[in-house]
């Protein structure tokens, strides 16, 4: 009888052992590849903040952080693949200003509600780029041009901050019209080529082309000096309220379980303040004190869509 109990119990209990080893496996997490989307193409200020962070992480968290470039509809082609995703922690993505400003539209498709932010990595002021070789040499050369004929303007898309401020100043009389380029190096390029007239960026996504002198800044659209331009005037400075800074946020689909967010955001945080991102963060023209915690990032992104809804609401509609 000893016998047989013993042969029932041995396998029942190689059994709940096998099973154990399955749960604590499920359990540990990250256990596997994190997926880290970028909706725009590669080579773009989202694509290298997502593998320079992704760098980073990969020590931190012992999975890979492989990047998934999906461009498309100003970001939210990209931004649909995480709302896609299961609610696991294995699906993050880098979203933009230029994504979340679609926010400021009356019926936006993206909602607040369906992501949960890890935090924001990198803040930097717009400007107006024109190519070295323009007749443009200041701002107020391009007011001038643009006031007797139309200028085309490169930006990533339509209801993006780019856009929101070339309709910013045609409401005051400048012929500027928006051409938007979902590829980042057609874009930075395309004042170079002659294809456009001015290009709205970062002056960190084009250091190669300012570096190199092939296209320089005229205007940046800042709330104070931008201290590695000092003989660039901002918009505030000349009497324009208009600012939306770029800003690049880590965000995972709501409803992640919350000790797997503050794995996550505590990973960020602390990659946050290396050297090595500082580093980066300088080679950008970046904002040295860009990193804004998880629990910051909303009341942060709150007032930037603020300012987004009152510059729109103050540009006539186009009949």
């Amino acid at each position: 009888m000893r016998a047989c109990i013993r042969a029932v119990a041995l396998p029942a209990l190689a059994f709940v052992a096998w099973y154990s080893g399955i749960t604590t496996a499920q359990d540990k997490y990250p256990s596997r590849p994190i997926e880290f989307v970028v909706p725009w193409g590669p080579g773009g200020g989202a694509d290298q903040v997502a593998r320079k962070l992704g760098q980073l992480l990969e020590a931190e968290l012992k999975v890979s952080l492989p990047v998934i470039n999906v461009a498309g509809a100003t970001g939210q082609t990209g931004h649909a693949k995480l709302i896609s995703a299961n609610a696991d922690g294995y699906t993050i993505e880098v979203m933009t200003g230029d994504t979340f400003a679609l926010l400021a539209e009356p019926n936006p498709k993206i909602k607040l509600a369906d992501f949960t932010p890890l935090g924001i990595l990198i803040q930097q002021a717009s400007a107006f780029f024109v190519a070295e070789n323009s007749a443009m040499k200041t701002w107020a050369d391009v007011e001038a041009a643009a006031r007797t004929r139309a200028l085309k303007v490169a930006v990533t898309g339509f209801s993006s901050p780019d856009d929101i401020t070339v309709n910013y100043f045609a409401a005051r009389g400048l012929k500027l019209s928006s051409v938007p380029y979902a590829k980042p190096g057609e874009r930075y390029t395309s004042i170079v080529g002659g294809h456009a007239d001015l290009l709205y960026e970062q002056a960190g996504d084009v250091r190669s082309l300012v570096d190199s002198k092939q296209i320089r800044p005229v205007i940046f659209f800042y709330g104070g000096k931008v201290n590695d331009f000092p003989g660039i005037p901002t918009s505030t400075s000349l009497g324009h309220n208009i600012t939306l800074p770029q800003f690049r946020v880590v965000l995972v689909k709501a409803g992640t379980d919350p000790a797997r967010v503050k794995l996550l955001s505590d990973a960020i945080a602390r990659a946050a303040q290396t050297a090595d991102f500082k580093a980066y963060l300088k080679e950008q023209y970046a904002d040295e004190a860009s990193f804004v915690p998880a629990q910051e990032v909303l009341p942060y992104m709150q007032r930037w869509l603020e300012e987004a809804k009152k510059v729109m609401a103050a540009i006539p509609v186009k009949k």
